[in-house]
């Protein structure tokens, strides 16, 4: 089965102030057909980032490539299959 990527540009701000910003990371995808919003999304939860206002990625390109389990996407190894 094909698997999918996400490699994109990020910056999130935080309900407490501060923010941070990350260029070129990857997270694991559904699906090759997902929403900027979707990636946002999985990008937090890659981090475990709380308190988080805001989260917007831009220059998103889907790749072809094996999951490595990322944090609370679809492969992630600590969640049960249901959850996926």
């Amino acid at each position: 089965m094909t698997q999918y990527r996400a490699v994109f540009d990020a910056a999130v701000t935080f309900s407490n102030e501060g923010g941070i910003q990350a260029q070129r990371f990857r997270v694991d995808l559904p699906s090759a057909d997902v929403s900027d919003e979707l990636v946002a999304e999985l990008f937090v939860r890659s981090l475990d980032l709380l308190m988080t206002d805001s989260a917007t990625v831009s220059s998103v390109q889907i790749i072809e490539e094996p999951h490595k389990g990322t944090r609370g996407g679809p492969s992630d190894p600590r969640l049960d299959p249901p959850e996926r």
